[in-house]
């Protein structure tokens, strides 16, 4: 298996599969602008630029952030920034929920992250990266808010990953 970062780090396996998901929505939106321009009889260089373009945006919009995590350190790169917090030192853990559900961490440094919760669900190797730095900022005092929220996410991982052993062994 390749790794994206650096060797240690722990990344979205689900990454690639949503990644190439937004590549073919845009190139799609771009081949059926330019057919039905074209079909039309009013395409022009000018106007494929702009289909391309606008496919361009498309691509953008709809790329998930790409998250990965190593020992004290959690980054979210997405097609304009990365951001990096450092989970041994975080003050803040927040939940916001509603249509989309996002979770916002911030470290001493004045760093601040957002992104799904969803996302450690389904990728246990990176909650184990959040989760024992939490625990590290619990032990140094750093983390003021949000302990209770972690544990709810712990517990609801729990849950689903007993619930999968249990379908997985047709027990349930």
């Amino acid at each position: 298996m390749r790794r994206s970062g650096p060797a240690g780090s722990a990344g979205d396996r689900h990454w690639r599969g949503s990644a190439r998901l937004a590549v073919c929505c845009a190139l799609m939106f771009d081949a059926m602008s330019v057919t039905v321009d074209w079909d039309a009889g009013s395409l022009s260089p000018l106007r494929a630029l702009l289909w391309v373009t606008l496919s361009a945006a498309v691509c953008a919009v709809l790329l998930p952030p790409r998250v990965t995590a190593g020992p004290g350190w959690l980054a979210v790169r997405t097609p304009w920034r990365r951001r990096v917090i450092h989970t041994g030192a975080l003050t803040a853990v927040r939940q916001y929920d509603g249509v989309s559900s996002h979770l916002v961490l911030r470290d001493v440094h004045g760093h601040r992250l957002e992104l799904d919760p969803r996302t450690f669900t389904r990728n246990p190797l990176l909650w184990h990266e959040l989760d024992t730095g939490v625990h590290r900022s619990l032990e140094r005092g750093t983390l003021r808010q949000g302990a209770d929220i972690i544990q709810r996410i712990g517990h609801r991982i729990d849950d689903e990953t007993v619930q999968a052993v249990l379908r997985a062994s047709g027990l349930s």
